[in-house]
């Protein structure tokens, strides 16, 4: 790893701080003896004192009690169950069968220590920024000179969705690429999801969060690096590129606002696409059409009143419909994935995601990013730094390369890929590893 990417050394003083009811900071046995255990929410937790202002990086781990497990699959088991949709399709919402097949997979066969396991084996932190304390994974490559990278997840995502990319990023010579594909990976949850921890005053927007981000990678060291979002990881990710903090090299997004504003007007009136659109450019406008007359409710709600949503809190099968019903074309494939087909998620895969959010009770926190939220989502917001774009078929639109063309003046890769959806990392990690290599090849520093 060349210079320019060192991380800088940070205090080697162990602190263990509880974050909220299921998570825990668990440090080496001396520590945790002089700081004294007690459990809560759940969890095993050591906490000891941290001082106001506090900028230390402390390690994190995360172990849910046996009760709390237990205790979540006897809500499954007590689930009062509504009657059976009145169509033969998704039209009406999360079907009946689709839950009861994923409700008996959850009680009686997955296993949420398989990926605590996981989570654990890497290295993961905390550490207080603006207020609130930021969780994040960070795995530096052997190779020398690596790109630093951030990865910013969604909702109704977390740090799950990225857990398939680390390895080929951070470990390329393994995953047939070379030492120069090699980058360092930070991947944090966004503030009131996850293992993050919930803010207590308004104004945690994606703009916030931007400069959160920046001060993270700032305070690993990180002189140089790149950024990359979907979702409100798109929302956060823009928004550094607007912000332009010392070091943002690039940025790459796979769900990027480019819709131009007679589209959006368009859309905005209902009507018909313009008879002069491309092929690409009518399939992006049916399928934003589609999405605002179809799938918006979940987002409106959030927006206008997240703190209504008690039963997504206090049922788990009311919060796994709640996450399932995203979009459509997720739906279907999770769908398909609960009737045993072979897909790009797994039912485990489904299962770990939703499990995080019951564990952390981050149901209505992590709703509340959508109430901050002021911009608007597929607006082009004039980034002048380099833009890498993947559109991927399944998205909630997929880009056209015309529309990336005017959002991004510096687009320096475009891909229009043939299979994939909303959660990219997730769903189809290998392409999404290929994009990244090839979208910030440019923007390497020499060694």
């Amino acid at each position: 790893m060349s210079r320019r990417y060192l991380p800088t050394a940070k205090s080697s003083r162990l602190a263990a701080f509880a974050l909220s009811g299921a998570i825990a900071i668990l440090l080496p046995p001396l520590a945790a003896h002089a700081a004294g255990a007690s459990s809560a929410g759940g969890a095993q937790v050591v906490a000891a004192a941290k001082p106001a202002a506090d900028e230390s990086i402390r390690p994190f781990q995360f172990h849910a009690s046996d009760a709390a497990l237990a205790d979540l699959k006897q809500r499954i088991a007590a689930t009062k169950w509504p009657d059976r949709e009145l169509v033969n399709d998704g039209t009406q919402g999360v079907q009946l069968a689709t839950m009861q097949k994923l409700a008996d997979y959850w009680a009686t066969k997955y296993d949420w220590r398989k990926v605590e396991k996981k989570l654990n084996d890497l290295p993961q932190f905390v550490t207080n920024i603006d207020g609130v304390d930021v969780h994040f994974i960070h795995v530096r490559s052997k190779h020398k000179n690596a790109m630093p990278l951030i990865v910013t997840h969604g909702w109704p995502g977390s740090i799950i969705e990225q857990l398939k990319i680390i390895d080929p990023l951070t470990n390329p010579t393994a995953h047939g690429g070379s030492e120069a594909d090699a980058f360092d990976i930070v991947i944090p949850s966004l503030p009131g999801y996850g293992f993050s921890g919930k803010p207590t005053e308004r104004g945690w927007d994606p703009v916030r969060i931007a400069r959160a981000w920046a001060v993270l990678m700032q305070r690993l060291g990180y002189t140089h690096y790149v950024a990359q979002g979907g979702d409100w990881g798109d929302a956060v990710t823009e928004q550094m590129a607007l912000q332009r903090p010392a070091g943002l090299l690039g940025i790459h997004t796979n769900m990027p606002a480019t819709v131009p504003a007679e589209i959006q007007k368009s859309l905005d009136a209902g009507g018909p696409a313009a008879s002069n659109l491309s092929a690409d450019e009518r399939r992006a406008y049916d399928q934003l059409d589609f999405f605002y007359k179809n799938g918006l409710s979940y987002a409106q709600e959030m927006s206008k009143r997240p703190q209504t949503l008690y039963g997504i809190e206090d049922s788990p099968i009311g919060l796994a419909s709640w996450m399932l019903d995203h979009d459509a074309r997720s739906y279907e494939l999770i769908a398909r994935v609960f009737d045993g087909q072979s897909e790009g998620l797994s039912r485990d895969d489904v299962l770990d995601n939703i499990t995080l959010y019951w564990l952390t009770n981050t149901a209505v926190s992590s709703a509340r990013l959508y109430w901050e939220n002021k911009l608007a989502f597929f607006q082009p917001k004039g980034i002048q730094i380099p833009v890498a774009v993947s559109a991927f078929p399944d998205e909630l639109y997929q880009a056209p390369k015309s529309w990336a063309e005017k959002a991004f003046p510096k687009l320096i890769h475009y891909n229009r890929l043939a299979k994939g959806g909303h959660f990219a990392a997730w769903e189809q990690p290998a392409a999404l590893v290929d994009e990244l290599r090839a979208s910030f090849k440019s923007l390497r520093q020499p060694s």
